[in-house]
């Protein structure tokens, strides 16, 4: 396979992960100041068991390129890379929603100080990368085996780990599907390919897994609530990992399917943007709902959910957009030189020329 067709349904699988997310947040957040489920709610349910775990996997696949640079380089573009965007973010969307909104500057300061501890809001993914992203690289410095860290990452998703602390529990809950991305990534990439080139048999194999997926998330203990849904038998321990997985190579396989075709090439560019539209869709999401929400225009929750949904999306899109045509305000999205580890690519001192990455 093509690098160019790999990176392709590398990009549209985070594409369906990204409006995903999107979709989830759209709809538990339509659901909680209405009262009211919709139809989205039931494919954001049916979406739970991988949602998020497929974005960490996918996040994963390249680190074979990267995890064996030296820690400066490797830290600069794995570790500062995320942090830098999540304080950025973290910042604006605080500042905005307390320090403007609510008029309230001490309030924003206190959030900010304790969201450098505790990641703030939606912007959560982001900061776990970074501490996934520094494990990853411990473990390959200290030569642990790769079945013993996945072993150990198994047991701390599977525990579950329950300390309090937003950050280390989520941590315990992703690092397993983030670490198989990379150990198990050329047994991925070989699974896609093959999918790619046997349509009918890849079809087959999503049918049943949709089958089963829906089987055991809507199975008999399972509850839809407006701002969250709580899953049957997937819950259980053990069971969840490999639902996880599971639906992520599932995913991963619809991915490749989809970016055969050239109708669904802005899905690929989605994913290839994913982080714009993580980074920016939180607040215009909650002013459009708010807004339409005060109008009482659209009163079924399905439907509004899909117009949030909608407007979420491509608001962040419009302003990469004018970002880019104007070049006003790229580092909201492009790390500046000064944000580098002096002496890695990209920094104001770089030792040497930077070094084109994958998409990841």
């Amino acid at each position: 396979m093509s690098d160019k067709l790999r990176l392709s349904w590398v990009d549209a699988a985070k594409g369906i992960s990204i409006l995903l997310v999107v979709m989830m947040y759209s709809a538990y957040s339509v659901g909680e100041d209405t009262g009211g489920i919709g139809f989205m709610h039931y494919i954001i349910a049916f979406a739970t068991p991988f949602r998020m775990p497929e974005f960490f996997l996918i996040s994963g696949l390249f680190l074979s390129h990267v995890i064996d640079r030296k820690w400066s380089a490797y830290v600069d573009r794995r570790v500062v890379h995320y942090l830098y965007f999540y304080a950025l973010w973290m910042v604006i969307h605080i500042v905005f929603k307390v320090g403007i909104v609510t008029a309230d500057p001490v309030g924003a300061l206190s959030q900010i100080a304790y969201a450098v501890a505790q990641p703030y809001g939606v912007l959560w993914f982001i900061y776990v990368l970074a501490l996934v992203s520094a494990a990853a690289k411990l473990l390959a410095t200290l030569k642990i085996p790769q079945w013993v860290g996945l072993a150990g990452a198994a047991a701390l998703q599977i525990a579950p780990v329950a300390t309090g602390s937003y950050a280390i529990d989520q941590f315990a809950e992703f690092f397993v599907f983030f670490y198989s991305g990379y150990v198990f990534a050329p047994m991925i990439f070989k699974f896609v390919e093959s999918a790619m080139a046997a349509p009918f048999y890849a079809l087959a194999f999503l049918a049943l897994w949709a089958i089963g997926n829906g089987m055991l998330v809507f199975s008999p203990g399972y509850q839809m609530l407006p701002d969250h849904m709580e899953m049957g038998l997937a819950a259980l321990p053990g069971l969840r990992l490999v639902l996880a997985l599971v639906g992520s190579l599932a995913l991963c396989t619809g991915a490749g399917l989809l970016s055969k075709l050239p109708a669904m090439n802005w899905l690929s560019w989605i994913g290839a943007h994913s982080i714009v539209i993580y980074l920016a869709f939180a607040l215009p999401m909650s002013i459009l709902r708010i807004v339409l929400l005060k109008l009482d225009l659209i009163t079924d929750p399905g439907l509004l959910s899909l117009v949030v949904l909608i407007g979420a999306t491509i608001s962040p899109i419009i302003l990469y957009a004018l970002i880019q045509w104007t070049g006003w305000g790229k580092f909201l999205f492009e790390r500046p030189a000064w944000a580098h580890i002096p002496g890695t690519p990209g920094s104001l001192t770089p030792k040497s020329n930077p070094q084109q990455v994958p998409a990841e």
